[in-house]
């Protein structure tokens, strides 16, 4: 790098209007655009004349501004072209912008200095490239093909330090990078590459500390928000206080749990105690018990109303961020926070302040899971005891009232709920409890779940206002069950289908024998054909024959009844047990079975023949019918 291109110190006028004022008469390039000494970029040449007055200049630390950063930085953690050619290693080079003015808010990444022809090959992007020209080429097509290689890469900025290699830049140099887009910088004085790097460094450092500073500053607000009694409201008005904008957490499927937007955020959670904010209210008040969430609601509607814009998803430069559910698979991800770029784009602050206040949430989120879930432990236990005798009847309806549960002067109408064997325990039983909880709220009978997740099990009692009311209110409940099992992730598979019992309805002292015979009926019920939902008064068979499962008489039973038949399907086909099922299930009518086993009447005489003579037994005798219907019964149940 060589000596200065012009004399130094300067001289008292240029001191006074502003480096640019140098370049008057400097050859180059048409439309030049210069860096005064504010670091601002201005179209001309001014304090010359006829073009207009010299700026006014107000003396600052180098870099910096009335809060001791570069405008700017916080926002994004790193340092634009401007800014870098505004910083003093660079500025006393004094720098001239040919080309890409219009680019020069982009941001560098890092700086690079090198003299070789294939530099492009070396860099990744956002850099700063320092040279002197050597390798820039000498033909017209080099130099462009050097310019159009760099642009594809993506650098920042390319700065050429006038000198030996050239005087002035060479027109197909300028133009490449016009027609690129590329910001091209030509220094008039020689500068030490090493202090600009280290300069621009620096400033990249500082930049990305100003941001973890600041997400930490967002992070101690929620903190201190949950600390004096505040929940999933006001961190979200935290953040969007932060953000300047609205702040939603959603489900991972898009639905809306939470909004907030900017505003002042409440000190505590009991500022509005008769409605305070939750899934169903998700609006924070605010002094005047108005809703400061409406604006942002009207902004989500606007964002996720109609498929397209669902499909499409919030705007470009929005901010999206997972919070954890602390589980596998379905648990992994439990909410989602998003804060949409309503006005601009959201920068790398904003990203960082979501990161913090997703692992906050998350804390709260499973916290609350927790305790959701160990009031629902809560219920299932009394209603465990209730059903096995460990509270009196005279006892029941006080407790039941600490729980919640209300009942009217109606009857009380107990279901259970089993989960398959093959189901682990290890769903999100808070999200089925809520799940239920939810859609049984529009039924309007008053419900008391609970859940056992070590037995697989979810009883539940309601508060009937009629006995006529029993099958509606069960195909509801049966409904709800299914689907809040499918949104807890306890389903498996190939896994059966839980099975859901409906017991006899009832007051107090019916309840307790009316949640047992329920909760064991789902046991002898599991196996069986599905359906919506089983009226424990209609499997009384199933529930002797479970209750006998382990006795070996009951095993030797089956043996004696159907051994044969069990035989000659281990070693023939067609299997003709499958063909003794349908014929029993349809009480011996022959036509019915035939048509059921898409088989022509002769095909199943013959069955039914090998049958008879395989077992010994008449078919047609109601004796043999009655006993092979209960065996096949018992076979269920036995190993």
């Amino acid at each position: 790098m060589r000596g200065p291109v012009f004399p130094s110190p300067l001289p008292p006028q240029i001191a006074t209007c502003g480096w640019s004022a140098i370049f008057a008469g400097v050859p180059g390039v048409r439309n030049r655009q210069v860096v005064t000494e504010s670091g601002a970029v201005r179209d001309g040449l001014p304090g010359v004349p006829g073009r207009g007055p010299p700026p006014v200049t107000r003396p600052r630390r180098p870099g910096n501004t009335a809060a001791g950063r570069v405008p700017g930085m916080e926002a994004r953690g790193g340092i634009t072209v401007r800014q870098a050619l505004g910083l003093p290693a660079l500025r006393g080079g004094l720098p001239e912008v040919v080309a890409g003015a219009e680019r020069l808010g982009g941001t560098v990444r890092w700086v690079h200095a090198g003299e070789v022809p294939n530099i492009a090959s070396l860099l990744k992007g956002g850099e700063l490239l320092l040279t002197t020209g050597l390798g820039l080429g000498h033909r017209a097509s080099e130099q462009r093909a050097f310019v159009r290689r760099l642009a594809e890469r993506g650098i920042a900025a390319l700065v050429v330090e006038l000198g030996p290699r050239f005087e002035r830049l060479p027109r197909p140099l300028v133009e490449a990078a016009r027609a690129a887009g590329l910001p091209l910088v030509q220094l008039h004085r020689e500068v030490a590459f090493v202090s600009v790097t280290e300069e621009i460094h620096t400033e990249i450092v500082n930049g990305h500390y100003a941001l973890l500073r600041q997400a930490e500053e967002v992070h101690a607000r929620c903190t201190r928000a949950l600390l004096a009694g505040g929940g999933v409201p006001h961190v979200l008005r935290v953040l969007a206080d932060f953000a300047r904008g609205p702040v939603f957490l959603e489900t991972p499927e898009g639905q809306l749990l939470y909004a907030a937007g900017p505003g002042r955020a409440p000190e505590n959670a009991s500022e509005n105690p008769e409605n305070p904010p939750s899934p169903a209210n998700p609006a924070s008040l605010d002094d005047h018990g108005k809703p400061d969430s409406l604006d942002a609601l009207a902004v989500w509607e606007g964002l996720r109303s109609g498929r397209a814009a669902r499909q499409a998803g919030p705007p470009e430069g929005s901010v999206l961020v997972d919070v954890a559910g602390g589980g596998q698979g379905t648990g992994a991800v439990r909410a989602r926070l998003v804060l949409p770029a309503v006005s601009a784009p959201l920068g790398q602050a904003h990203r960082l302040a979501a990161e913090r206040a997703a692992g906050t949430l998350a804390v709260v989120l499973m916290q609350a899971r927790q305790e959701e879930e160990l009031a629902a432990r809560g219920r299932g236990d009394f209603l465990t005891d209730l059903a096995e005798g460990r509270v009196a009847p005279g006892d029941a309806p006080g407790r039941a009232k600490t729980l919640g549960f209300r009942p009217g002067g109606g009857p009380l109408l107990p279901v259970v709920m089993r989960l398959a064997p093959q189901l682990t325990p290890s769903g999100d039983w808070a999200v089925l409890a809520r799940a239920v909880l939810g859609e049984l709220a529009s039924v309007g009978v008053p419900v008391l779940l609970g859940v056992r997740p070590v037995e697989g099990r979810v009883p539940l009692l309601l508060g009937l206002r009629a006995e006529g009311e029993r099958t509606a209110v069960a195909d509801r409940v049966a409904t709800a069950l299914r689907a809040g099992v499918e949104r807890a992730g306890l389903e498996r598979a190939g896994a059966q289908r839980p099975v859901v019992v409906v017991g006899t309805a009832g007051g107090w002292a019916a309840a307790s024998a009316g949640l047992r015979h329920a909760a064991e009926t789902a046991a002898a019920a599991q196996g069986l054909g599905e359906r919506p939902w089983y009226d424990a008064r209609g499997l009384d068979i199933e529930l002797l024959l479970w209750r006998l499962r382990e006795h070996r008489d009951l095993a030797a039973f089956v043996e004696r009844a159907l051994g044969p038949l069990l035989d000659h399907d281990r070693a023939s086909r067609p299997p003709l047990l499958p063909t003794l099922e349908v014929y029993l299930a349809h009480a011996g009518r022959k036509a019915e079975t035939a048509r059921e086993l898409h088989l022509n009447r002769q095909t199943l005489y013959n069955r039914l023949a090998r049958i008879g003579e395989l077992l010994g037994r008449d078919l047609d005798d109601p004796g043999t019918v009655l006993t092979l219907s209960l065996a096949l019964r018992a076979r269920r149940h036995t190993p």
